[in-house]
């Protein structure tokens, strides 16, 4: 039987052109009603136009179908969903589409490239989301399908800006789908590789061009959105006529006794166990090594060795930022110890993000200073001030050498009760501060050819939060892609300690929390920004003595020759699609591998006819 959409209502934003054009037509050509909204503007981002929109619209009408235009940004997300709800009463389905492109070294990217980029792909996307959200809790039916992108998974040279935002999405839909569950809401984020305007500047092989038509892309997104689909939370790769499925894979890790001689050369004798994939787990969460490697069997483990030889930051500049408490202000006290000058970050404000204060970040230089080390306070804001943050270094020390971006707050509510400011408040810490510090040390950096930035992320909290560290996980990749060759490395935590900002989370059992000391983070942070370390783009998780790496896995997936892609052949192949279990799944670490895979799919069904 045929999927259909008879009675749907269907918003695509970005739909005047290229794949939401595809989605628009696609839809009403099943039965949708369709709004089809483009703000008419430039591939940056520039001007807007009523015409894009409106030749759609007209396309459908003329063949028989229903739908309207709509021609606002989606930053008024509720305009949009205003449009639906007055020329059809009811939405069913957003296909949040819209985005804008700013290609750029890191280097040269100014703010603005990094803020109208975000603006739309992430303030965009959460805007139509939010003033859907409502009409779809009330019908007790929603479907959301969010763009992630190839960039966004991996990580890619020229487009921090781009790839941060593009996973930020998938992060918001992981929290999308697990608050709309019993709403009969499924969310599911889709990675497509389509020619459009977006990529013709990149792309220019007529053979290519064919196998990308976005149109390639449109009828698995059918399905994902059809009311028998039954997918949420996921994420998948799509294009050419070939659909994958990918999925987080962790190792084993290492448990060890933390009480003592945990120190980052502990760490680097543990670093090839920490790495090995062999016998691997799958996370539901990312934070669910809480429950499966708890601390009292850690301490059930002899104590480590005491390594012959630590490793020593003699001459080296950390900055540590949001270093007034918890995990910031014990990697301020590992990293001093071990002999660096430290910067101590911290504006001083509430978990929340509220007030500030100038005592926090000169209780620990003090701390520091009992112990015989070497600290300056800094009490500027990452997100406004980043290089006066800097400053500080360079004017106390005169280099910088290691940035750890930990600052962080909290506004932990559902996504119904979420503001305007609550979700602006978290992105603009989480992500925009931290393209706002790495970007100020970058210079230095580059120029010393030497530089070791950590990223601090998780998927513990609400939608503004898992958007954020989900964005800092490619943004971290996107930098450490740019500065390999300076030797500038980069990689992301995942930690797990009881801290004022865990506290604030609604039933949290504090006393397991409380055990997982913001110590035991340290070392391994530590070991990522000593000079020996050569990992970069990694992805650990760490806490309570307990550390494993986290990679991607990606299924062998199904190629759909021509002719035979429909929402129902996929509908039918969803097993096959799926299985991560049949030989076949890979660990990509790049985006070219995915083109290479649509390509090798492509010709072996050919030569099969």
């Amino acid at each position: 039987m045929a999927l259909r959409f008879d009675g749907r209502v269907v918003i695509v934003t970005g739909a005047g052109g290229g794949l939401g054009k595809q989605y628009a037509l696609y839809f009403a050509s099943r039965g949708a009603k369709v709004v089809v909204n483009d703000l008419g503007g430039s591939m940056s981002g520039a001007g807007a136009s009523s015409r894009a929109a409106d030749v759609v619209v007209e396309e459908i009408t003329k063949a028989g179908g229903s739908a309207v235009a709509n021609y606002d940004s989606v930053e008024n997300g509720d305009k949009i969903v205003d449009t639906a709800m007055k020329a059809y009463g009811r939405v069913d389905i957003v296909i949040n589409n819209a985005g804008i492109l700013r290609d750029i070294s890191f280097q040269r990217m100014q703010d603005a490239d990094w803020d109208l980029v975000q603006k739309v792909h992430v303030y965009g996307t959460y805007k139509v989301t939010k003033a859907a959200w409502k009409v779809m809790q009330d019908q007790k039916f929603g479907r959301i399908i969010n763009t992630a992108s190839v960039a966004g998974i991996q990580g890619n040279f020229g487009q921090v800006n781009y790839s941060a935002a593009k996973l930020a999405a998938h992060g918001f839909t992981l929290t999308l789908a697990r608050e709309g569950a019993k709403y009969n809401i499924q969310a599911c984020t889709v990675a497509p590789m389509a020619a459009s305007r977006m990529t013709e500047t990149i792309m220019k092989d007529e053979e290519d061009l064919r196998l990308l038509d976005p149109a390639k892309v449109v009828p698995f997104v059918g399905w994902l959105a059809h009311e028998s689909c039954k997918e949420t939370g996921t994420l998948f790769e799509a294009g050419g006529g070939w659909i994958a499925k990918l999925r987080r894979e962790r190792s084993q890790g290492v448990l060890v006794n933390p009480t003592a001689n945990f120190t980052p050369a502990a760490v680097s004798s543990l670093i090839g166990k920490i790495n090995d994939f062999t016998n691997p787990e799958y996370p539901v969460g990312m934070l669910d090594y809480a429950d499966k490697h708890k601390l009292e069997d850690a301490l059930l483990k002899p104590t480590l060795p005491k390594p012959a030889q630590e490793l020593r930051f003699d001459g080296r500049v950390a900055i540590v930022t949001g270093a007034g408490n918890g995990v910031g202000r014990a990697h301020a006290h590992m990293l001093a110890q071990l002999g660096a000058k430290v910067v101590v970050n911290d504006l001083g404000g509430s978990v929340a993000g509220v007030g500030s204060s100038s005592a926090a970040a000169q209780k620990v230089v003090d701390e520091i200073a009992a112990f015989g080390g070497v600290a300056v306070a800094n009490y500027d804001n990452v997100v406004t001030a980043a290089e006066k943050v800097v400053e500080t270094a360079i004017k106390a020390f005169g280099r910088v050498d290691i940035l750890i971006n930990n600052a962080g707050i909290l506004r932990d509510k559902s996504f119904a009760r979420m503001s305007d400011e609550d979700w602006n408040s978290v992105q603009a810490v989480h992500l925009r501060g931290i393209f706002a510090m790495t970007k100020a040390v970058w210079p230095h950096f580059k120029k010393q050819k030497y530089g070791r930035i950590v990223c601090t992320s998780s998927s513990v909290g609400q939608a503004n939060y898992s958007s954020g560290y989900s964005g800092i996980v490619s943004f971290s990749n996107s930098i450490a892609i740019e500065g390999q060759k300076d030797n500038i490395l980069s990689n992301t935590i995942c930690p797990s300690a009881g801290t004022r900002m865990i506290a604030t989370i609604p039933g949290r059992d504090m006393t397991a929390a409380n055990q997982r000391k913001p110590e035991y983070i340290s070392p391994l942070v530590a070991y990522l920004c000593h000079e020996s370390s050569k990992e970069t783009r990694g992805i650990f998780e760490v806490g309570g003595g307990w550390i494993a790496k986290v990679r991607w896995q990606r299924t062998g997936g199904v190629y759909f020759p021509p002719g035979k892609l429909t929402a129902e052949n996929i509908r039918d192949a969803m097993p096959t699609i799926t299985n991560f279990d049949d030989g076949r799944a890979t660990h990509p670490t790049h985006g070219g591998e995915t083109f290479l895979a649509i390509q090798t799919a492509a010709k072996e069904s050919k030569a099969k006819l």
